[in-house]
């Protein structure tokens, strides 16, 4: 697995995953908050499927 998430793109995806499980949990939005866990999951491991599908990288190495 090959890293193709930079420090920016990391820091939003985690940021704006706990935004979504957090209104999730408060009952603000509705069940679809909890697909936050996907930003947060690939922030986390610094993979996005999605990106290599498309030949996207924002990772500088």
């Amino acid at each position: 697995m090959k890293l193709n998430i930079g420090s920016v793109d990391r820091a939003l995806r985690i940021v704006a995953g706990l935004v979504l499980i957090a209104l999730a949990a408060t009952g603000t939005v509705g069940l679809w908050g909890w697909l936050g866990v996907v930003p947060l999951l690939t922030g986390v491991f610094r993979f996005c499927p999605l990106y290599t599908l498309l030949g996207i990288n924002t990772c500088p190495r």
